[in-house]
Parts: structure tokens; C-alpha cells; sequence
């Protein structure tokens, strides 16, 4: 029973390293810098601007947006020499949702190596969402039904007014009828 139990548990513990490990070739292919994306959450019809050290100085890499619906783009050293930078545009068609971005290097001693990053694509962005819910209905309503409380402070003193009198007027009633006064 023990020797059960004992076999039972280091199979759990390899398959548990097993799932939480990344693939080998992931782990390869990201090994010496992964490939940033920025911004990394986006709307569809915005322009992304990915970058990686993996290529080495003076280094070039293709990058390929496909998955998103964007196609190839070219990675290019900036100014700074280590880094290769490219943009693309995220297809107005494209659909909510999470897409590996993958740029393979060319020259400079890294050629063949691959680096990916995640982009994700939302319909409204946090923004967006955010001012939604903070803007506040301001000013009047014309429904053309009229109210107690207008823009024009004489006549709602003038309806307050009113008012009151026709509320002294009818305790005053009811407290005749209550006494038992004739009117």
C-alpha cells in the first residue's frame, strides 16, 4: 500500500512538472531575449510597435503578424544598435483575443534565432471604458411636460408660493369640518 502511494505521488509530481514547464521549444526559441510588444493591449486599426535584443547589434529580424491578420513587417537596428524595431497596424477586422507576434533574426550572428511576444486585441479600450462610467448627465431636460424646478428662479418662487398657500388653505378647511364649522 505504501509502495502504491509512494508511486503514485512522484507520477503526479512528473506530470505536474510536465504541464507547468514550458514546451522545450518555446524555451529555445525565447532563450536570449523575447520579443516585446508595445503597447501590448490594443484596438483593432491600432499600430504596434514590437522590439527585441536577440539579434544582436546591427541585427535585422522579420517579423510575422499573421495570426492578428497583419502579415510580415521588417525589424530594423534604432538608434540605439541593440535593439531591432518594427511596426505593423493591427487590421480593423481583426477580433478580440490573444496573438502570439514572432520575429525571426537575419545577419549578425543570430540568424534563424526566434523571439515571440503576446499581443491582445480588445473592442473598447480601459480608457474608453473607464470615461464611460464617470461622464454625468448635466443641464436640462425639455420634454415639454414642464416641472417645479426650472432654469428661471421667479417662477419657481412663484410655484413654491403656491403651493403653500394651497396647503394653508386646506388644513385650514379640514380644520373647520373637523370642529364641525359650516362653511
Amino acid at each position: 500500500m505504501r509502495k502504491a502511494r509512494l508511486l503514485t505521488t512522484a507520477a503526479l509530481a512528473v506530470a505536474s512538472a510536465a504541464l507547468l514547464a514550458p514546451p522545450a521549444a518555446a524555451a529555445a526559441r525565447d532563450a536570449g531575449g523575447g520579443l516585446e510588444v508595445h503597447p501590448s493591449t490594443v484596438m483593432p486599426g491600432s499600430t504596434v510597435t514590437v522590439d527585441t535584443t536577440a539579434c544582436g547589434s546591427d541585427g535585422t529580424a522579420t517579423g510575422d503578424a499573421s495570426a492578428v491578420g497583419a502579415g510580415t513587417f521588417t525589424l530594423a537596428p534604432d538608434t540605439q544598435k541593440e535593439n531591432a524595431t518594427g511596426t505593423f497596424e493591427v487590421p480593423p477586422s481583426a477580433q478580440p483575443g490573444t496573438y502570439e507576434i514572432a520575429a525571426q533574426c537575419s545577419g549578425s550572428g543570430a540568424d534563424g534565432k526566434q523571439v515571440a511576444g503576446d499581443l491582445v486585441v480588445t473592442i473598447t479600450s480601459t480608457a474608453a471604458a473607464r470615461d464611460e462610467q464617470q461622464v454625468a448627465p448635466k443641464g436640462h431636460v425639455k420634454t415639454g411636460v414642464g416641472g417645479a424646478l426650472g432654469p428661471d428662479p421667479v417662477q419657481t418662487a412663484a410655484g413654491v408660493a403656491a403651493l403653500a398657500v394651497a396647503a394653508a388653505g386646506g388644513t385650514w378647511l379640514l380644520h373647520r369640518r373637523a370642529r364641525g364649522d359650516r362653511i
